[in-house]
């Protein structure tokens, strides 16, 4: 697939607010998607109608029966997205709060508890929670450790490590460092053909606006994603358990309905926000292709999305027209390696002779909004065996634009030039 013409760009752009200039500082291009996307248009509409109703569910009015409707068919419009036949679907405080709720329910649920696998790429949001409550629980935590210069882990070095009394697995869908993917089925085969019950959860929260998602694919018992970085708002996180995890002791209010991982009265607005994003993939699967039905049309979609932020990722690597791209300045590194065919939107560099922090606020004073990722708790794991204290993330999604990138190297171009005139 081609990246999309000027004037779908031009569609999907006016979708979504301050597209091109913040509200705060004015005109400016967004390359931060990976802190948190854009919001639709349509999330902002719904957000402030249901903030005014007064009403909670389970009441026997129509207002709260409405509320009911809504979440319903939200739940059903997740199963669409996620591609997921069974299980549940339900909300939390966040992606974060999510991952570390399924990962202690499944470590600490089953009467036999065994050792806790996962790999060093992934962010401490399953990893510090898999740590966590393998400590609290007295097993063992088995670390797999991923490729340095692709910045992916793969099936073969979790089948290294692998042993037949692991019993909870996690994995990272998509690194929001590298902005590389990993192969969640490939992986999940590997753990259950040593330990075939284990409970696998799925970090998610990165990959999810950037390709489709397909838990029937992957043989998994947990997945959890972040809708403000999906193109909905922040305040909530929706996560995926399937129905062998639900059969566990989860916390829930003792009397209550089985298998209700819902604390309290949940934000019904929260839901139809999440009924807007499918609504808009649905939307843009109908401009890419002659679906007609809703999944087929958010596959159709996520290729058309991955396809466009590809051209956007391969222009910001290696240039438009005669403009270089970041491969060709001098003493760059590129995180996950330039080649690597499984990166999502997203493009982490270092430069030898220009400080990350002073490429970000140069940038900025540009009217580009990027990121330092700095070798901390959230980012250590990846750049301090690279040898790097710091590196610039540019993240993309599909709303951005050719013109955009060639104004990134335009101003990367200007930056380096004494360094360059130095050689």
């Amino acid at each position: 697939m081609k990246p999309h013409s000027n004037r779908l760009s031009d569609e999907i752009r006016a979708r979504f607010a301050h597209v091109d200039t913040c509200p705060f500082s004015g005109p400016r291009i967004f390359f931060e998607n990976a802190g948190g996307a854009l919001t639709l248009k349509s999330v902002v509409e719904t957000s402030a109608k249901f903030a005014a109703i007064p009403d909670n569910q389970g009441r026997d009015n129509p207002a709260s029966a409405a509320l009911v409707k809504v979440i319903t068919d939200a739940k059903a419009d997740m199963a669409l997205f996620f591609n997921a036949d069974s299980g549940r679907f339900f909300v939390g405080e966040s992606g974060t709060e999510l991952l570390f709720r399924l990962i202690r329910t499944a470590i600490m649920g089953p009467a036999n508890r065994g050792a806790v696998i996962g790999s060093t790429v992934e962010h401490p949001a399953s990893r510090s929670a898999a740590q966590h409550w393998a400590q609290q629980a007295g097993v063992e935590y088995l670390s797999v450790p991923h490729d340095d210069a692709t910045g992916q882990v793969t099936a073969s070095a979790y089948r290294d490590v692998m042993r037949e009394d692991v019993t909870v697995a996690t994995i990272l869908h998509t690194s929001p460092v590298t902005g590389i993917a990993n192969d969640v089925a490939a992986i999940a085969r590997a753990i259950r053909a040593e330990a075939p019950d284990a409970f696998i959860i799925v970090d998610g929260i990165q990959h999810a606006s950037h390709g489709q998602v397909d838990i029937a694919a992957y043989d998994i018992d947990g997945y959890v994603v972040s809708p403000y970085k999906m193109f909905s708002r922040h305040g909530y996180g929706v996560a995926w358990a399937s129905d062998r995890l639900t059969a566990l002791k989860i916390e829930t209010l003792a009397g209550g309905p089985q298998g209700n991982w819902e604390m309290g009265t949940r934000d019904t607005g929260a839901y139809a926000t999440f009924s807007d994003v499918v609504h808009y993939l649905d939307w843009l699967g109908g401009e890419v292709s002659d679906k007609t039905d809703t999944r087929s049309r958010i596959i159709a979609a996520g290729a058309s999305i991955h396809a466009h932020e590809k051209a956007l990722t391969d222009a910001l690597l290696y240039g438009l027209g005669n403009l270089p791209g970041l491969t060709s300045l001098p003493g760059v590194t590129i995180l996950g390696g330039a080649e690597n065919e499984d990166r999502e939107g997203l493009v982490c560099f270092a430069v030898d002779r220009l400080p990350a922090d002073r490429i970000v606020a140069n940038l900025n004073d540009n009217g580009i909004r990027t990121h330092i990722r700095r070798a901390d708790h959230y980012s250590g794991n990846v750049l301090t065996p690279l040898g790097l204290d710091a590196a610039v993330r540019v993240s993309l999604c599909h709303y951005n634009t050719l013109a955009e990138v060639r104004a990134l190297l335009l101003a990367m171009q200007e930056m380096t030039l004494p360094i360059v005139s130095d050689q």
